[in-house]
């Protein structure tokens, strides 16, 4: 099996998965947060619609630095604009996961502000700084909607709100 071939499947799995949490956000909160240090619910919400358009650099060009990446984190657009973002930002993200083994072996190197973070194989940096981040602010997302009693997805197995 291709690499390609196994990066889609957890790349579609984890994609619906997410969008069963954006699908759930509450539009009167989305200004919210639980700490003055954390993002807000939209802000949240807008950053996890934006983390695929990263896919892009990351396994078409040599070099990434996202100090230049436009921030995203105090966007408070209705539930229907993430979700579109998200969606748009997702189909482009799949359409860029077409590479052959070869091109997965390729490295890719992630900087800020100049300075490497890291530097390894394209299929690495996707699953790090794609999946992985995405995954990480999915179980953000998934705190603030039960903070504010929104019944939380299934997600890889039964949650207290659905079996």
């Amino acid at each position: 099996m291709a690499l390609k071939d196994l990066l889609l499947t957890e790349f579609d799995h984890e994609v619906g998965t997410t969008r069963k949490l954006l699908e759930r956000l509450p539009e009167a909160q989305l200004g919210w947060k639980p700490h003055e240090k954390w993002m807000t619910l939209g802000g949240l919400a807008s950053h996890l619609s934006n983390i695929p358009n990263w896919a892009g650099p990351l396994l078409n060009e040599s070099s990434f630095d996202f100090a230049g990446a436009p921030p995203s984190r105090d966007a408070k657009a209705p539930r229907a604009a993430l979700l579109e973002a998200f969606a748009t930002s997702t189909r482009q993200a799949r359409a860029w996961l077409d590479k052959s083994d070869t091109e997965y072996q390729a490295l890719s190197t992630l900087k800020r502000s100049g300075q490497v973070i890291f530097s390894v194989p394209r299929i690495s940096a996707f699953r790090s700084f794609i999946l992985n981040h995405l995954i990480h602010h999915r179980g953000q997302l998934s705190v603030y909607l039960r903070m504010n009693n929104v019944p939380v997805p299934s997600i890889y197995g039964p949650s207290a709100d659905e079996g």
